[in-house]
């Protein structure tokens, strides 16, 4: 049995932030009902990843809406909306990322719900609060790491700002709401009492940038300054860290006594031995890094490196990643099907409980599939 079987959560979420946290519910054994308009359903069934679809479903839909059912319902139709209702009545949490006051005009904002559900956990993801000129404005990936520093990090210094290429904002926004939510179940269990949980892209994509954040506010304002020379991989740390290119494939070289690792390559960086000028001088030495380990392929190093306990690595592309061993080792992936028999292979959750790995077989739903199924359950006898 899963931890949360048992619990029914009613997403109103589209996109990424909020579906990818009721993955998360839903993969630890919560019931999630995605609440969809009617025939088109979420907004992200027809945001496209390299134009790739299922079910005349996105790609990117299917992979952060799997292991869900899915309840049509126009909310500006007052039946339909009596029948969202009732489904509150009996719902154990509710999650939505409508801009503040959306909820409010249809009558079902957090008190007018906790009026319907004294005991509902009410969950809500906005771009930049509730308060605030910026309360209103759209929240959207990008626009968060252009706007919250984060894209300043990524990169060389010669690109200029250079954000990811995942959506970093919204997926860590999802992870704190799932923590949220999780807190705010033991809270419950306490009191007895509904709770308001709430978070924002903007305050997650800043807490992902604590240690430069914290960094930046009590050194002086003094700015993250990244390396300029292929392969730097971290504004505030010094040299070896990064990514270097060899006589075949890229290594991964993390923290360590660069003297010693210089002993390890047959380099004398003696003239480094100052671990300030590790940092001052980073560029130069990764420089000199890079034309030794140019000259041999990323194997040899790696056995040369590692039997002295230097942390390293190889640069691995999805390809390469796929042929490792410890993807079928630690069933990394997993094969969900829809109602229709329809296959396709996705990651799995990262948690294991009691030794046990967490597989969720199911696709993600078609619009309204399940309004039969949920109507005789719930609704018939409301």
């Amino acid at each position: 049995m899963r931890p949360l079987e048992g619990l029914v959560v009613l997403e109103f979420c589209q996109f990424l932030a909020g579906p990818s946290a009721g993955l998360k519910l839903a993969d630890l054994g919560a019931r999630v009902i995605k609440i969809e308009r009617p025939v088109k359903g979420e907004a992200c069934r027809q945001l496209s990843i390299k134009d790739l679809f299922v079910d005349d479903s996105s790609l990117l839909f299917h992979t952060i809406n799997r292991n869900k059912e899915s309840f049509a319902a126009d909310l500006k139709n007052p039946e339909d909306l009596i029948l969202i209702k009732k489904l509150i009545a009996q719902a154990d949490i509710m999650t939505h990322n409508f801009r503040p006051g959306v909820m409010e005009k249809i009558g079902l904002d957090f008190n007018e719900t906790l009026a319907i559900n004294p005991k509902i956990i009410y969950g809500t993801i906005t771009g930049y609060g509730t308060i605030g000129p910026w309360s209103k404005k759209p929240g959207q990936d990008l626009l968060l790491q252009s706007l919250s520093g984060l894209s300043w990090l990524s990169g060389r210094k010669s690109q200029e700002p250079v954000p990811f290429g995942l959506a970093v904002a919204d997926l860590m926004c999802g992870n704190h709401f799932v923590q949220g939510i999780l807190a705010a179940l033991l809270k419950r269990a306490k009191t007895g009492k509904g709770v308001l949980v709430e978070v924002s892209l903007l305050e997650s994509v800043l807490d992902v940038q604590f240690e430069a954040i914290t960094s930046f506010l009590n050194d002086g304002g003094q700015l993250p300054e990244r390396g300029d020379i292929k392969g730097s991989a971290h504004a505030f740390l010094s040299a070896p860290y990064g990514v270097y290119p060899t006589q075949e494939g890229y290594l991964s070289l993390a923290m360590g006594d660069l003297i010693f690792i210089g002993n390890a390559l047959g380099l004398d960086l003696n003239k480094y031995a100052d671990k300030q000028d590790w940092f001052t001088h980073r560029d130069e030495i990764r420089t000199i890094l890079s034309e030794k380990l140019a000259s041999q392929t990323a194997d040899y190093w790696l056995e040369v490196l590692q039997k002295k306990g230097i942390w390293c690595g190889k640069v691995f592309n999805y390809e390469e990643l796929d042929n490792q061993p410890f993807v079928k080792e630690l069933q990394l992936k997993q094969i969900v099907e829809n109602t229709d028999g329809k296959t396709m292979i996705t990651t799995r959750s990262p948690i294991q409980l009691d030794g046990k790995i967490l597989i969720s077989p199911k696709a993600a739903p078609k619009v309204g599939e399940d309004n039969l199924a949920i109507h005789k359950q719930f609704l018939n006898n409301a």
